[in-house]
């Protein structure tokens, strides 16, 4: 039993990657993005994606020509060795004790909408919500995708009744003329919604759980991030058109104000069920890639706790040790009143260093117009850390701390 199982088709692949790049930012980054540049936001979209797509391509070649349950840290082994390698998984892990419980406390937010919950009972919730994580991840992957294309299904099927019944037209929409575009408020809105497309390294650690991971992961990479990057704009449409962004207004609650106004107060339930499952659908692929990660990090000691597979090919022990971090972690910022929000934009420029640890990979690993490719999108990373201004020195300093006291192995 050398290898995780294959199990993932295209459509599978696609839900996955939609709903991991969708996630909290489909409810309230629109929001966000019109507060930041009005009408202007409507060119953002296509003008991120447009950007985005040269590392969305580098990740896609190198995920279809070495699948790998290592994901990036997978690529930079082969480009730079060991080493730097095992420094880019424990970077990725690093993200653990911060970045998901401040998406478990979002992701159940919905019930405080909802319930009124508060204090315990979230943390209950959020506890609850891991255990549904693991019990899925414990069934393998293809479950993960199957619900996750549901989840996929459910927010386009809301995003277009919105739509429908919004009354909302393309003659409508109010898109201000390219001579008329403030470059500095598209800038500044580019700033706010690159975090939607934080996901394409988490989706490279299930490129080996494809079926035909040569032909279907490129394909379900690229089309999901463009199914994400529509629904992202449609959104964006639908906050302008009912002018429902405002500076002492939660970004979060502007899609479910908007399923109220058309369809009653009845129908916030609904939105609120979407919005949950959006979150857990992107914390669902995180835990299970971290998951992952940790196993091929552990396969230097083959009969070790971490390196084992379950009867059907899971990494359950992997699987068990990340939600158990995870559990740590969530009760240790109940306890000790943490306020998540400081500590997400640290979390963010991890996973920048992440995609320009990658996009040097490629530059290593691939040849003529894509090596080109990989070194636009290097330049690109390069100036998101520098958008990311003095707080991009904590994943500066984490990579040099790692690289200098993380224990060496004899191969490294």
């Amino acid at each position: 039993m050398s290898g995780l199982k294959q199990e993932l088709g295209l459509a599978q692949g696609v839900g996955l990657l939609s709903t991991s790049l969708l996630g909290t930012g489909v409810f309230a980054v629109p929001a966000l993005a019109a507060l930041v540049a009005g009408d202007n936001s409507l060119w953002a979209w296509p003008a991120l994606i447009v950007l985005v797509f040269p590392i969305a391509i580098v990740f896609a070649l190198l995920g279809r020509h070495f699948p790998s349950a290592g994901g990036v840290a997978h690529f930079v082994a082969l480009a730079f060795g060991p080493r730097l390698a095992r420094v880019t998984g424990w970077l990725f892990l690093s993200v653990i004790p911060v970045g998901l419980p401040a998406a478990l406390h979002i992701a159940t937010g919905f019930g405080q909408s909802l319930f009124g919950w508060h204090d315990s009972q979230l943390l209950l919730a959020e506890l609850g919500t891991l255990a549904i994580i693991w019990w899925i991840g414990s069934r393998g992957a293809r479950s993960s995708a199957n619900l996750q294309t549901l989840v996929a299904i459910l927010i386009v099927a809301l995003i277009v009744a919105i739509w429908i019944y919004g009354d909302i037209t393309l003659a409508a929409i109010p898109f201000p003329a390219l001579p008329e575009v403030d470059t500095p408020q598209l800038f500044a809105a580019l700033s706010v919604m690159f975090w939607c497309f934080v996901g394409l390294e988490a989706f490279a650690h299930l490129a080996s759980e494809f079926k035909q991971p040569e032909r279907d992961f490129p394909r379900a990479l690229m089309i999901g991030l463009l199914l994400a990057g529509t629904v992202y704009w449609a959104c964006t449409v639908l906050v302008l058109h009912f002018n429902a962004y405002s500076a002492d207004r939660a970004a979060a609650t502007s899609l479910p104000g908007i399923v109220v106004q058309l369809f009653g107060v009845k129908a916030l339930w609904i939105a609120c069920v979407i919005g949950y499952l959006a979150c857990f659908a992107s914390l669902n692929i995180y835990i299970q890639s971290f998951a992952r990660l940790v196993w091929s990090q552990a396969q230097h000691l083959p009969h070790g706790y971490l390196a084992r597979l379950s009867a059907n090919q899971i990494p359950r022990n992997a699987l068990n040790a990340v939600i158990g971090c995870c559990m740590l972690s969530t009760l240790g910022i109940y306890l000790l009143d943490i306020n998540l929000d400081a500590l997400i934009v640290y979390a963010n420029g991890i996973f920048i260093m992440i995609y320009l640890l990658c996009m040097l990979a490629g530059c290593r690993l691939l040849t003529g117009r894509y090596r080109a490719l990989a070194a636009f999108g290097g330049v690109l990373c390069l100036l998101l850390l520098a958008m990311v201004g003095w707080k991009s020195l904590y994943a500066i300093i984490m990579l040099a701390a790692l690289w200098l006291f993380l224990p060496k192995r004899r191969v490294d």
